[in-house]
């Protein structure tokens, strides 16, 4: 991918974003955030239907938050509601209109964040199997250019500078590796990413329902201190683990470089802090998105191994 159409996409994903408003918390007469005193889950304010929870359509209520003129969860559709922007209208309530219907189908809509995530990642997987692939082939160059960092690693002069990376290119022309082509996926799913997580905390029967012991509306750092804290506790180390081999199986093995060695552990933990403070069911989207890249990268290693013994 041309680096020039990179910036393109990046643009344009900021430009949607500048255009849209997005979750907005609901606060008190004090403005302080408030929270279901059951879960202990911070409510979001521009909700896009009717709670069905009566506790939670009272909290709503006691904040002067009119839920009576919402949609029922139930016939909630991708034009309801005022326009809230492109970014609402292209991803968020597409994605809450799919969950929902799903969830209902299911009758549960931890199962259909599970599903929608699968298809997600099967739509996608022509980009994030060439993205794998890219990744093998990588390391296979890696020793050649660990060869050409080393060679110029004491030379900080421009000729120098500039000699590396014509050698570089070179490699990468003969294993025929493009720089940025591992991170087109990485611009796809960030917008994915950020509409679950939109479309979750703003649709109230979703965020009510519950999925193995879970609250998908509730956070681990909150659902530690529930009765059933040892599935939260297990869920952040399935994201951890599986985070940590998606990395691990990604990375050039580059084993004379520690800083190369250290980054699927430092993004794990990055990722692991971060899931403390996101819903349950982003999490379980996550985890999902993780397990189906480890399975592509394994399918994708097996196949160039039979490709190389034939």
């Amino acid at each position: 991918m041309k680096k020039k159409n990179l910036w393109t996409i990046i643009i344009l994903f900021i430009l949607l974003i500048s255009m849209t408003g997005c979750t907005k918390t609901l606060t008190n007469s004090k403005n302080q955030a408030v929270k279901n005193p059951s879960t202990g889950q911070t409510l979001t304010k521009n909700i896009l239907c009717k709670p069905t929870n009566k506790n939670t359509i009272k909290i709503y209520k006691d904040n002067k938050v009119d839920v009576e003129k919402l949609p029922k969860c139930s016939e909630f559709k991708i034009t309801s509601g005022k326009y809230e922007g492109l970014w609402t209208t292209i991803f968020v309530k597409p994605l809450a209109f799919v969950l929902l219907k799903l969830g209902r189908f299911v009758k549960n809509y931890g199962i259909s964040v599970i599903i929608i995530s699968l298809i997600i990642r099967l739509i996608a997987y022509p980009l994030t199997k060439k993205a794998a692939m890219q990744s093998e082939i990588m390391k296979k160059a890696q020793p050649e250019i660990t060869r050409i960092q080393k060679k110029y690693s004491n030379k900080t002069d421009k000729d120098s500078m500039m000699k590396q990376q014509q050698e570089m290119m070179a490699v990468y022309q003969k294993y025929h590796i493009s720089p940025m082509s591992g991170c087109l996926f990485a611009f796809i799913q960030l917008p994915i990413f950020i509409a679950f997580f939109e479309a979750l905390q703003r649709t109230p029967v979703i965020f009510e329902d519950k999925f193995l012991g879970l609250q998908l509306g509730t956070t681990p750092s909150v659902g530690i201190s529930s009765p059933t804290f040892y599935a939260y506790l297990i869920l952040i180390v399935i994201i951890a683990a599986t985070t940590f081999f998606s990395f691990k199986m990604n990375s050039a093995n580059n084993m004379d470089d520690p800083t190369m060695k250290m980054m699927p552990m430092m993004m794990t933990s990055m990722i692991v802090v971060t899931g403390l403070f996101m819903p349950t069911g982003l999490g379980i989207y996550w985890v999902t998105s993780n397990l189906f890249t480890i399975g592509q990268n394994k399918i994708v290693k097996r196949s160039k191994e039979l490709n190389g013994k034939a």
